[in-house]
């Protein structure tokens, strides 16, 4: 199933800038294949929901691994049954 959607990471306790664990967490949306478009607040996606919801999974488990100790991520995903959303079919 295809989907749309938006993913906030937030690193919590990492220090003043997180600008690191956030760079990591955009490039592991970048690197899994779905579409991503950063902006100032998030991560607009496009691709199969499976992978968008996979893809936060790994998120987590690699900033974990590399040594951040609290995340919370916002997720927002939109599917549809009558076409196939994309990024681009939501700006006008």
């Amino acid at each position: 199933m295809k989907a749309t959607g938006e993913v906030q990471v937030i690193p919590v306790g990492s220090g003043v800038s997180v600008r690191k664990e956030v760079q990591r967490a955009h490039r592991i949306l970048e690197d899994s294949g779905l579409k991503a478009e950063l902006h100032a607040n998030g991560t607009n996606v496009e691709g199969e929901l499976s992978l968008i919801l996979q893809t936060v999974q790994k998120i987590h488990e690699i900033l974990h691994a590399e040594g951040t100790v609290r995340i919370v991520t916002y997720i927002k995903v939109a599917t549809r049954t009558d076409k196939e959303p994309t990024l681009a079919g939501k700006l006008f």
